[in-house]
């Protein structure tokens, strides 16, 4: 052990960085129960995070901790961060920096995926006292209570995973939740170019069927209207498994659990068929897709490594769609891809267009270390990449209208979250099952409740609805 010169104790086994200032008032008697530890979590980037961070917090209020708001005045802050692009990891610095300015006194955490990638660059982070990869957050909430105490860590930290997916099925902490992401998978194998996640998720490992019921069973006990099911290549789930994949998966979480509301968060073009389609014919899986594109063009999306062709994902998009009238169908798209030209992105844009996505996120190309896509000719301006993504952009917002508006008159099922006071009315917001953001006027209580609405009229951004 060391002592650093602002007399912090800072102990570094492999993959993991810990600091604790002594005579912090941070310090409490872990057996004073009036004055309980608490901690916030701040989750960045994807639902697989957001699944991540639900176990956090189970795991910290097993561990004795109260779960707080980040403006609560935590004496533990945890940021679960992202690291898919440059721009993630500036927004997980930002947010670590802010957690210091706010919270001058809490223990800061930084997790998740930018430490698995890059531990040092955020051990040099001015004001982050514990840095912890993805293989060390189900160790987290030990790790942090020998930290608040001032004990070398309980634990050995390995340096990577490499072993088989786990999940601890426990008691979701004690409050109300409207819709839970579920972890099915870990990792992915695929490894596309430009994609620093199989660095940072490891390989793909699969979690047991029956581990996810009881977990899911446990979710709708605690009163979760939804659960979705996140993973990193949900597509090829049970590969590890004997006799299971996802088809297989999802038919035994709807015969098995009580769930009101499953929905399945992202899949490839390649690993929809009309077998796992056939699955919602039950109203409980939700009509919308997330299929990621990335690029319109098939030359770039061969440099990517991507495992499909524009003709291949727009026949996914129309069988998903003969199939299930009215669903989302929303998309990544990424620009500036190494090798994009003006002919390959006006080949994207085009092939975008033309596939009407119900909503799309664009991203600019961002060089990750440790990928292939770094050392490829053809890098894109910065300025190309900004007016390509400004295109793609305003194209995008014209399918978001055109799929709403389509909408309008309709009547489907509704999830509503959370209200608001708004001249004097209460006005509540939820989420249809195609994935529309919603609001009503209703003086009734809707919180957690799936409810027919019709949707009446486009407002910005979201849909006017009436419940009927």
């Amino acid at each position: 052990m060391t002592v650093n010169s602002s007399g912090a104790h800072r102990l570094q086994p492999p993959g993991f960085a810990l600091g604790v200032e002594t005579g912090s008032s941070r310090r409490q008697n872990p057996g004073d129960q009036t004055c309980r530890r608490t901690v916030a979590i701040q989750t960045q980037g994807c639902k697989l995070n957001q699944a991540d961070s639900d176990q956090l917090a189970r795991h910290f209020t097993e561990a004795g901790f109260a779960l707080v708001d980040l403006a609560g005045g935590a004496d533990v802050i945890v940021v679960n961060t992202c690291t898919v692009t440059a721009a993630a990891d500036a927004k997980a610095r930002q947010a670590l920096r802010s957690a210091r300015r706010a919270n001058p006194n809490a223990l800061v955490v930084a997790t998740g995926c930018y430490p698995q990638r890059a531990a040092k660059e955020l051990e040099l982070l001015e004001g982050v006292d514990l840095v912890a990869g993805n293989t060390q957050k189900e160790a987290l909430a030990a790790l942090v209570t020998a930290a608040l105490d001032g004990r070398a860590p309980p634990v050995s930290l390995p340096e990577t995973d490499a072993g088989a997916a786990s999940i601890r099925v426990t008691r979701p902490p004690a409050r109300e939740r409207v819709r839970a992401m579920v972890k099915i998978q870990e990792g992915c194998d695929q490894v596309c170019a430009y994609c620093i996640v199989p660095k940072v998720r490891g390989r793909e490992r699969s979690i047991h069927p029956d581990a996810l019921v009881e977990q899911i069973n446990l979710r709708v006990n605690q009163g979760c209207q939804e659960v979705v099911l996140t993973g990193t290549q949900l597509g090829t789930y049970g590969f590890d498994l004997t006799g299971i994949n996802l088809v297989g998966l999802i038919r035994r979480l709807l015969a098995d659990t009580g769930v009101p509301r499953l929905r399945v968060s992202s899949l490839q073009p390649q690993e929809i068929t009309g077998e796992l389609l056939d699955l919602w014919q039950d109203q409980r899986l939700c009509p919308h897709f997330h299929i990621p594109l990335q690029s319109g063009s098939d030359p770039v999306l061969a440099a990517m490594r991507r495992r499909y062709t524009t003709a291949q994902f727009a026949g996914a998009v129309e069988l998903v769609r003969r199939a299930i009238p009215g669903a989302g169908v929303t998309a990544d798209v990424i620009v500036g891809f190494p090798g994009e030209g003006d002919n390959e992105f006006r080949d994207s844009l085009s092939f975008a267009q033309a596939m009407q996505f119900s909503d799309m996120h664009v991203f600019p190309y961002s060089r990750r270390p440790g990928t292939s896509a770094v050392y490829l000719g053809g890098q894109v301006a910065e300025q190309a990449k900004k007016d390509r993504s400004a295109q793609m952009i305003a194209m995008a917002s014209d399918g978001f209208s055109g799929f709403r508006s389509s909408q309008l008159g309709l009547t489907r099922r509704i999830l509503w979250e959370t209200q608001r006071q708004r001249d004097g009315a209460l006005i509540w917001s939820g989420l249809t099952d195609n994935y529309i953001r919603v609001y009503t006027n209703n003086p009734g209580k809707l919180a957690n409740t799936i409810t027919q609405a019709q949707l009446v009229e486009l407002d910005g951004d979201q849909v006017a609805a009436r419940v009927v």
